[in-house]
């Protein structure tokens, strides 16, 4: 029986939906190139294994590993990254539901949350991301500093909504300036179906 490989998630607006805190070309490359890449070189070396496997012949088993989880990281966590934002007509400004009595819970206020982690995502060192997550056993909200892909996750913490602060994701449309994509990001997020995702991992 035939395994599927990844594919490249579609999005779920229009690439100049998210104007003008990210541009329609800035958009079209960051997801049709930079993520359209990941998804080809994580397939690419799990058809590599699946053949040597079958051949039974070796590989370099360190590089391997090391090349399948930052794709796949990539992946992912691009993926996680798409669905969670929205045109701005369509975007609270800030969080609601449960995810919001929590937020306020673990960190004083959506103010608060922010600040902490906007200075988590502006301050990861080259490439990488600030990401939400959740540890079921404190039931307490965390925020992660990763670099790269796959640098510094914690094991068994599902993602509840991640900015990807790689210079390919925001070099278009601001330069340098990662600050300013930061702040433009809280725009977009889409809340609401970050709330219905918080409330199915908590099951």
């Amino acid at each position: 029986m035939a395994k599927e490989l990844y594919k490249l998630p579609p999005l779920k607006y229009g690439y100049a939906d998210l104007e003008p805190y990210i541009s329609e070309e800035q958009l079209r490359i960051h997801h049709d190139k930079h993520h359209q890449a990941y998804v080809n070189n994580a397939n690419s070396l799990i058809e590599m294994m699946d053949k040597a496997r079958k051949e039974g012949t070796d590989f370099d088993y360190k590089a391997t590993a090391k090349a399948l989880t930052f794709n796949m990281g990539g992946h992912v966590l691009h993926d996680y990254f798409w669905w969670e934002m929205t045109p701005e007509s369509n975007a609270s400004k800030e969080p609601v539901g449960e995810l919001a009595d929590v937020i306020k819970e673990d960190f004083g206020g959506f103010d608060r949350f922010k600040k902490e982690f906007s200075q988590v995502a502006s301050s990861v060192e080259g490439s990488g991301w600030a990401a939400l997550t959740y540890c079921k056993d404190t039931q307490r909200l965390m925020i992660m500093q990763i670099e790269k892909h796959n640098v510094n996750l914690v094991p068994d913490y599902p993602i509840i909504m991640d900015l990807d602060v790689w210079e390919h994701a925001y070099y278009i449309d601001y330069k340098n300036d990662r600050g300013k994509f930061i702040e433009g990001f809280w725009n977009i997020v889409n809340w609401e179906e970050i709330d219905k995702y918080f409330k199915e991992i908590q099951k």
